[in-house]
């Protein structure tokens, strides 16, 4: 608030900080339904969108506050939580539905739900849901809020229903979700481009390899050169960008898997390297979608 305050002071605007309270706070109906609108036209149109969240007060309390946008618009929500439940109602923008389809069954499969339980779900006649009320009632019926199994069938189905709207109203239909790998934002299955599809940060990797304790001589030189080996790379990734072809992401792969499956005697760093291997396809996603930002700086 003090900032729009000195914003609109500096360009000749006479105001007091209580008239700006008054337009922030009060017959905002308006205000709240343009950013639903911005959202919406955001995730029909945009080739991908950047996700971040941090911890933010509302009304006394502690909560987070998530970013959704790219270049093009920028949409912020704070809640009580950041869970993957969270997250997922966020890209409902403003629906309220909860609909079973090929998306939803996909993301049951994809994330371990039993084969028992997605029977279930797809021998009732009824997909669409209109409210969260509606659709826990629909969940006692069939017997799943009694079952007390890993994973939580409640969970993963609600999670999986709401993935299931969000493209039944045709968001991120071919959009890339850049995010810096937090649990809540990634929908990985064993098929990369299955359950959406997702790009990580290249700051946020680097920062692991950066940000590990050494311990001797050793372990810093391996450390320096790895990170030497990653900024290159990164460098080259940048420069695809302007220019791509299928002759160089096939060799940046190679480097890829040359980089990061390579063994220095550090244990730490090993282990370290094999996990972001295993992140190959969002971490190259840049090679078949050049649009995507490498980093999520934006956010």
């Amino acid at each position: 608030m003090p900032r729009l305050l000195a914003l609109l002071r500096s360009v000749g605007i006479a105001i007091s900080k209580r008239q700006l309270v008054r337009l922030l706070n009060e017959n905002h109906a308006a205000l709240i339904a343009e950013a639903q609108d911005v959202l919406r036209a955001g995730l029909q149109t945009s080739p991908w969108v950047s996700v971040d969240d941090t911890g933010a007060r509302h009304a006394a309390k502690n909560g987070f506050c998530t970013q959704i946008g790219n270049d093009w618009f920028t949409w912020f929500r704070t809640r009580a939580s950041k869970s993957r439940l969270n997250f997922l109602d966020l890209l409902r923008a403003g629906h309220t539905d909860y609909v079973l389809n090929d998306a939803a069954y996909d993301y049951m499969r994809a994330h371990g739900l039993s084969a028992a339980s997605i029977a279930l779900l797809a021998a009732a006649p009824q997909t669409h849901f209109a409210d969260h009320a509606t659709w826990l009632a629909h969940l006692d019926r069939l017997g799943l809020t009694t079952l007390k199994v890993a994973p939580d069938p409640v969970q993963i189905a609600s999670e999986a229903a709401l993935w299931g709207s969000v493209q039944a109203h045709e968001f991120l239909c071919d959009a890339v979700i850049l995010s810096d790998d937090a649990g809540q934002f990634i929908m990985r299955s064993v098929h990369p481009h299955d359950i959406g599809r997702h790009a990580l940060c290249w700051v946020h990797a680097e920062r692991l390899v950066h940000k590990l304790d050494t311990f001797n001589d050793a372990h810093r030189e391996a450390q320096t050169r790895v990170r030497d080996l990653i900024w290159t790379f990164y460098a080259d990734l940048k420069a695809y960008q302007s220019k791509p072809g299928k002759r160089q992401a096939r060799a940046l792969r190679a480097r890829f898997d040359r980089i990061f499956l390579s063994r220095t005697g550090f244990v730490a760093l090993d282990r370290l390297l094999a996990r972001l291997h295993a992140n190959q396809a969002e971490l190259l996603m840049v090679l078949d979608r050049p649009e995507i930002p490498l980093h999520t700086n934006g956010s």
